[in-house]
């Protein structure tokens, strides 16, 4: 591939509809789509993709979905974590987790300040997990923490002043952003580090998400001119 994203971030979509056609419990649906998480990375490093960042749980799914479904997709994840810690720290996988993390269970918590810590001396590969996440939310902790600090020159504040209140301050702008299941929005993810991101939608449910769906997804993003507000060569002629 000609040009490969250093930085793809994925919103996991269509877990409980690829269940529903089925005839499952929605709940089914998401254990499958996390078995896809393991196959998902494997084909960004094999590929030369540094950076992978997936949105798990929105801050809205916190709040509005069932409590049995908020409690397995918790569960989920810590099983998740605790199972292939082991697997992250052998291939040098550095581990993080963004969003209001207080509000998970204590159990989640303690599971991701560990493989947090014991990873963040990693820089070969980096996995980052969205967990109530929301960028409306964010953006206001950012400019909160940002007033609290007196030393910062408001009038003269610039973008990679204020990125380090967001809670992706150590990692890059995503290059690409892939959404399953055929929704065709953020729904409010990463919103102001995905302003030059490529975007790319597919109605694969994300459990049938294979390799063959990401290599596609690569390929798109390496036909795309990435101008970042300027023109291009035949533009300026």
């Amino acid at each position: 591939m000609s040009r490969i994203p250093v930085h793809v971030a994925f919103i996991m979509d269509g877990n409980g509809r690829w269940a529903q056609v089925r005839g499952l419990p929605r709940h089914e649906g998401h254990r499958r789509g996390a078995a896809v998480v393991k196959k998902i990375l494997r084909v960004a490093e094999k590929n030369g993709i540094k950076y992978v960042t997936l949105f798990a749980l929105s801050s809205e799914n916190f709040l509005r979905r069932s409590e049995f479904e908020v409690n397995f997709l918790m569960n989920l994840c810590e099983k998740f974590l605790k199972k292939y810690s082991k697997t992250l720290c052998e291939k040098e996988v550095r581990f993080r987790a963004i969003g209001n993390l207080s509000r998970l269970p204590i159990n989640l918590q303690l599971a991701i300040e560990k493989l947090t810590r014991s990873t963040a001396h990693f820089d070969r590969f980096h996995l980052t997990i969205a967990l109530n996440y929301g960028a409306r939310n964010e953006v206001i902790r950012a400019i909160g923490n940002l007033l609290q600090n007196k030393n910062v020159d408001v009038e003269n504040l610039t973008w990679k002043g204020f990125e380090q209140y967001l809670y992706t301050k150590d990692l890059p702008d995503p290059d690409l952003i892939i959404r399953t299941s055929g929704e065709q929005r953020l729904s409010n993810f990463l919103l102001l580090q995905s302003a030059y991101a490529e975007l790319y939608f597919t109605k694969t449910h994300w459990p049938d998400f294979n390799e063959k769906e990401f290599l596609l997804a690569i390929e798109d993003y390496g036909t795309r001119e990435r101008r970042m507000g300027k023109t291009n060569d035949k533009a300026n002629d």
